[in-house]
């Protein structure tokens, strides 16, 4: 008799600067621990940086969000460079390729003008004028609107980090055993 086949592991998109990644604009990374040690041991992450994806380089001048919250521009702070169209473009074409990944749910760095989740500052003449979602997170929330998805701060807290878990797991079941039409 032949062992059972391993499951196939659980994935999770992450923004690439979570796991360590020197590809923040200053050539840092935000490491979070509750990510790389303890979600890490159960799941197999899918890393994302979409500004170092689109071609931008490490290090790159600060950008920010700014106009209408509900379609902001993804402009530079000192040159007022418009990156919005490079950057969407981009977006366009990874969700595509993120189908084929099996994602199970998806964890995003806050305040990224490409991959903050939720209040992300967008600015109009120089002050914070709302908050929207970053472009790749929004483009990833559009393109499954049923994945569960979180910032990494909330992970911070036992009682979300229990509940993102269970919403990806539920979501991998739901994958797995689809109901019918």
């Amino acid at each position: 008799m032949s062992p059972e086949p391993a499951a196939a592991p659980i994935v999770i998109g992450v923004s690439s600067c979570l796991l360590g990644e020197r590809v923040r604009y200053d050539g840092g990374h935000k490491r979070d621990r509750n990510i790389t040690e303890c979600l890490g041991r159960f799941f197999r992450f899918v890393p994302v940086c979409p500004e170092v994806a689109c071609g931008l380089p490490v290090p790159r001048e600060p950008m920010r969000l700014e106009g209408d919250p509900a379609a902001p521009r993804l402009m530079t702070n000192q040159t007022r460079i418009d990156l919005t169209g490079r950057l969407l473009s981009w977006c366009e074409k990874r969700v595509i390729e993120l189908e084929r990944e099996d994602l199970c749910g998806f964890i995003f760095k806050k305040n990224s003008p490409s991959c903050g989740l939720l209040q992300v500052p967008v600015y109009d003449d120089g002050a914070a004028a709302g908050s929207g979602s970053g472009l790749f997170a929004a483009a990833v929330t559009a393109r499954f609107p049923l994945l569960p998805v979180t910032e990494e701060g909330r992970l911070d807290a036992p009682g979300f980090r229990e509940d993102f878990i269970e919403r990806v797991l539920a979501y991998r079941r739901r994958k797995a055993f689809p109901i019918p039409p």
